[in-house]
């Protein structure tokens, strides 16, 4: 994840801009396949948060004459071992991946910017600490890191956003630590020190907002590849617990069925699809929004 983006990028807007935030939006939509990762997105979070009005049926709600019943006007998807209407269970579902996906990037990010600061600034001792320390971690294949952490801390959508926090954050660290190493050297830093300005102030003051735009790029990007292994970590059964619908869940035993009712495995794993390709092309178009160098580059391809 670290080299996902030239070192040293900035965040490519125009001065003019009142909204920093709605002219980063606009360069981002402007990429054509990040254009059609918003509006996936979009849709996403809209079935997440609106599940209850937009779903047909309770996702618990059982109908035991018709189990594993193929796609009907009763049952747009069909429905689900248990006779569940599968259309419904995935609009639920996506709520848990999302929020998973989300909130865990969020929360590894925080924790490895804020080491990776302190690595970078300080230096000597304290960046070879905290780098062999993150180093250790990234020993560990990152599925294997999470089973194993949500197999000691216990089924459960909490344990498992923890689990993913405590792996993801060394990527973030890396990430921002070779990003602080190149900005504090510049002028405006050194100046900073010889007047007596205190190094927190420093750091999160004048180093962290030139490295926030990598640092968006591998949130983005990181949201697709939790919800990839928070879907596997359901599909070995160490995510979400039944009756709770998750995409990962609804994978898992429709591969039981693959056979009899093969919609009851494709539409979930089409559904985890669309989201990690959706935020794999918004963080494509955000890096090129945010590194000149980059969207120049694509300026003239085009």
């Amino acid at each position: 994840m670290t080299d996902l983006v030239h070192p040293a990028t900035a965040v490519a807007v125009s001065p003019a801009s009142r909204n920093p935030a709605l002219a980063l939006l606009r360069a981002v939509a402007r990429h054509r396949l990040a254009s059609v990762g918003l509006v996936i997105i979009a849709t996403l979070i809209i079935i997440a948060v609106f599940a209850p009005v937009l779903a047909p049926y309770s996702p618990f709600q059982q109908d035991l004459y018709h189990v594993l019943a193929p796609p009907s006007r009763l049952h747009l998807l069909g429905t689900d071992n248990l006779g569940r209407d599968l259309l419904s269970r995935l609009l639920y579902g996506a709520r848990v991946s999302l929020l998973v996906g989300i909130v865990s990037s969020l929360v590894s990010a925080v924790i490895g910017v804020v080491i990776g600061l302190i690595a970078g600034f300080r230096g000597g001792m304290v960046d070879a600490i905290i780098m062999r320390i993150t180093d250790a971690f990234l020993c560990f294949p990152p599925l294997i890191f999470i089973l194993a952490m949500s197999a000691a801390l216990g089924p459960g959508l909490q344990n498992v956003i923890l689990a993913f926090a405590l792996f993801g954050w060394t990527y973030f660290a890396r990430l921002a630590r070779g990003q602080v190493l190149l900005v504090r050297e510049l002028p405006f830093i050194e100046a900073a020190r010889s007047v007596g300005v205190p190094a927190t102030r420093i750091m999160f003051r004048h180093i962290l907002p030139n490295i926030v735009a990598p640092v968006l790029v591998a949130i983005t990007i990181g949201i697709g590849g939790a919800i990839l292994v928070e879907s596997g970590v359901s599909f070995l059964g160490l995510g979400v617990q039944p009756p709770t619908a998750s995409w990962g869940k609804e994978l898992r035993v429709g591969f039981t069925y693959l056979e009899a009712a093969p919609l009851f495995s494709i539409a979930p794993g089409v559904m985890i699809s669309l989201a990690i390709i959706a935020f794999n092309f918004v963080g494509d178009g955000l890096r090129d929004a945010l590194d000149p160098r980059l969207r120049g580059a694509n300026r003239v391809s085009r």
